[in-house]
This record gives C-alpha cells, structure tokens and sequence, in this order.
C-alpha cells in the first residue's frame, strides 16, 4: 500500500535529474510479484480446500473410475466353493483360470489336515507380538533354514506378507547415497518400495540389456560421487505377459559392473527350474542372484513371504525391515502349513509336472488357433485382444455367462488402449478336457470381437445384474 500511494507523487520529483519513479522499480517489482502470489495461492486454495471425503469420493483413480459398472463382477468378484478348477460364481459352476494355486496344494487333503491340526493346537493367535520383541519361535527358526536350503542360500528372513515385504527391503537396504535400477515393468511392490527408499533411481526398458547397459552407467558415475552402491531390481515372472526377466544376461553384467541383485520370484518360486528352486535355477544362476524373494502366496497357497541371502545381510534385514520389527509375528498355523507345503513341494515333483503340462497344452492350443499369447515363457498365460473398455467387459460377461469360464481381464489405463488382456492361469489341477473348452470358447469370442458383434460403448452395470 506505501507503494502503491506514493509511486504516483514521487513521479512529479526527481534526484539529480533521474525521476523517484526509478528508484523505486525494485520495489515495485517486489508489490507486483507479491500481488500475483497472493492471487495464485487464493485460487490455489480455493482448488484444494476441500473435504478429504468429497475429494475422494471423486477422485478413485485410474482403475476406480469404473467401479460403478465394475463392482461386484469385473471387480471384486465372489467366487466360493472349494479352492479349485470348478468354482461357484454368482450361483452356477465356473470353470476358474484365474487362481494361482499353481500345483494344487490349497486343497490338499494333507495340507488342510496340518493347517487345521496346528491350528487346533495353537489357535490363531499364537506367537504373539513381532519377532523381535515375543513373537519368536524355533519353527519360524526351522522352516527360514529349510527354504534358505532349498533355493541354494545361506540363510533366509520370514516376512508376514509378500507385498509388504518386498516394500520394507527396498527401504531397508537401500540409501540416499545408493543407486537402484529396475525394470520398466516391475510389480507394484517394488515400485512402492522404489516410492519410500531415498536412493536415486534409474529405470531401464523392461527386459531390455542395451537400457540396462545404460543405466548401469549412469549409476556407476553417481555412485562414484556419493560413495553409495548399486541394486539392480527385476523379477523371475513377470505376472501379468509371463515373460521371464533375464536373469542370464543381468547376472553377466556382474563381470562390467559392481551391483547387487534383487529377484521378486513371487511366480516363478516353486514353479520354475529343475527343482522349483525358482528362475534362478531355470537360468541357472541362482549362486548370482544376491538376494531372492519368493512368496508362499502362489505355488505354496498360503500367505507370507521370505528373503534369501547370506547370513550378514539376514541378520541385519532383521533388525532394520520396520515392516517386520513392528508387526505381529506369522501365527503358527502359518508356519506349520507353510513347512508341510515346502516339504511336499520338495518330495512330489509329479505336481510341478503336471503344471507344465496344462501350461504347454493351453498355450500351444491357443497359438495354434490364432490366439495372441504374447511372448510368455512361463505358466502364465495372457491372451491379447484388442478393443475399447466396453468391449471387454462384454466379452468377460460372455465367457462368464455362456461359457461358463471364469478368468481375469486387463483393461486401459493398465495396458494401452485399445489392448484388451485377458489372463489365464493354469495348474496342475486343470484337466486337458479344461484347455480343449477354454480354447474352442476362446476361439469363439475372438471371433464375435472381430466381427463387431460387441457393443463398443455400452459399459455393462455390474450393479444392474
């Protein structure tokens, strides 16, 4: 306001024949700048002062926004029954593809006895507290020596869950003098864990070996500045196209480049290699992955999750994974149905086998039929199609209530648009009469989508079935 009433009378004067008026431009620069300010913070405001309740409720994100039309049957679906290859949804019998109980132990009479036996024993709060603290028991102590023994590691860190779990490593390990690169495709896990680590972060084409090449360049010149380390983040299976991340190729960089590797296995643990020791063994590289990570919810069909590495590095995840130092210890049905799941994983090879075989027998059925599989290499099986939201939806609907299959759809914003992804899951509980109805059906819809018979802008309201 000084300003802003003086600068017209100062005009009239002048100071050794230059005008007040120029002495005072810094200073009426500075109003001008403050005025502008004070207007971009009030609309600011005006745009953010709102409820978290109302903002939420409009803003529900990328996959939320058709949550109306979705809820209830694309989305959040119950299926009930039996864990199996024929489950109930919405009252009739379905043909289910879209579990990850890869080689069938969710129902297994011996593993339901254990589970229902230790829990019988020990009821479902026992240990409890976290790890640290009262939470600590020698079957926790037992089934880390057995799974650090089966895929090749001297020791091995339970985690409560996979998700959180991969999340606290990343944050654990890393620093804000460290480097991580990683995969362009890499699960939300690890993107999240990438989220809360301060460590700068470089990101390579997925799969790619020139771009990782690249990357690990650049992050050998900062780390040369910062005197922090390099991780390098991938997967065995990637979960969604089925590819397998090529832990070959990354582990001979080792040879060029100083880094650590980190594998979520999530998929590949107990499906993949000689053994079902995971994609490192498939490789065989496993000596060379430094830390692995496998969860017990796939192949296992339970939940929780285990880090693998070498004894140091165990002990000090022990006591830095915040995500495990403050939360309640695996209860001991868990442990002990975990134990019993990683025995017979071990001792009945004929399961992984049979997995195998309903993978193969889908995907080159599906191939030979014209099907876009995509360049998976593993049991996971996607199927690419293309057409809008809407379509999709009514070719899910289609498969669900006249085929009578169940499986999962991918739709735009995940996938580009246009693309359409359904994904389907084998296991060794399928049968082959299962894969020859899957791909006539298949063939069947692909062809209506080609033909146009779906409507391309009608989105089916789930709420309305």
């Amino acid at each position: 306001p000084f300003i802003r009433i003086l600068l017209p009378t100062l005009s009239n004067y002048t100071y050794y024949g230059t005008s007040f008026t120029f002495y005072l431009l810094p200073f009426t620069f500075i109003y001008y700048f403050c005025q502008v300010k004070i207007q971009y913070s009030t609309n600011f405001q005006n745009i953010i002062d709102v409820d978290i309740f109302e903002r939420v409720k409009k803003q529900r994100g990328n996959i939320g926004q058709y949550a109306k039309e979705a809820h209830g049957y694309f989305a959040f679906p119950k299926l009930e029954g039996e864990i199996g290859p024929r489950m109930m949804f919405r009252g009739k019998e379905v043909l289910n593809w879209s579990l990850n109980n890869y080689i069938g132990l969710a129902n297994d009479p011996e593993v339901r006895k254990v589970d229902a036996e230790a829990a019988a024993q020990w009821g479902l709060a026992y240990p409890m507290g976290a790890r640290m603290m009262s939470g600590q028991t020698s079957r926790h102590e037992y089934l880390e020596s057995q799974l650090a023994d089966f895929v090749g590691k001297p020791d091995a860190f339970l985690l409560n869950f996979g998700y959180q779990g991969m999340i606290s490593i990343i944050d654990s390990l890393t620093s804000r003098f460290d480097c991580i690169v990683y995969d362009a495709e890499s699960h939300a896990c690890i993107m999240d864990g990438l989220r809360l680590s301060p460590a700068k972060r470089y990101v390579y084409v997925h799969n790619d070996m020139s771009s990782l090449r690249k990357q690990l360049e650049h992050a050998t010149k900062y780390v040369a500045t910062t005197g922090g380390g390099i991780l390098v983040v991938t997967e065995g299976v990637f979960g969604m196209a089925g590819d397998l991340g090529k832990l070959d190729e990354i582990t001979a960089l080792k040879s060029e480049f100083n880094f650590r590797l980190l594998v979520d296995d999530a998929h590949g643990f107990g499906t993949m290699g000689p053994t079902g020791a995971g994609t490192g063994e498939h490789f065989g590289v496993q000596d060379k992955v430094d830390l692995y990570f496998g969860t017990f919810a796939k192949a296992m069909a339970g939940f929780g999750a285990f880090v693998a590495t070498d004894e140091d590095v165990c002990m000090s995840l022990r006591y830095t994974m915040r995500s495990q130092m403050f939360a309640k210890s695996l209860t001991m049905p868990m442990v002990e149905g975990a134990i019993k799941r990683l025995e017979m994983l071990k001792s009945q090879p004929e399961r992984r086998e049979k997995l195998w075989t309903i993978a193969h027998a889908l995907q080159n059925g599906l191939k030979a039929d014209g099907m876009n599989i995509g360049i998976t290499n593993s049991m996971v099986t996607p199927v690419y199609l293309s057409g809008s939201v809407a379509e999709g939806m009514q070719v899910v609907f289609d498969l669900r209530e006249n085929y009578n299959i169940f499986c999962s759809i991918v739709v735009y914003p995940v996938i580009p648009k246009g693309q359409l992804l359904l994904r389907l899951i084998p296991t060794s509980m399928h049968t082959l009469e299962d894969v020859k109805y899957t791909i006539k059906a298949f063939k069947n819809v692909a062809e209506k989508l080609a033909k146009g018979e779906y409507n391309k802008e009608l989105l089916i309201d789930a709420s309305k079935l």
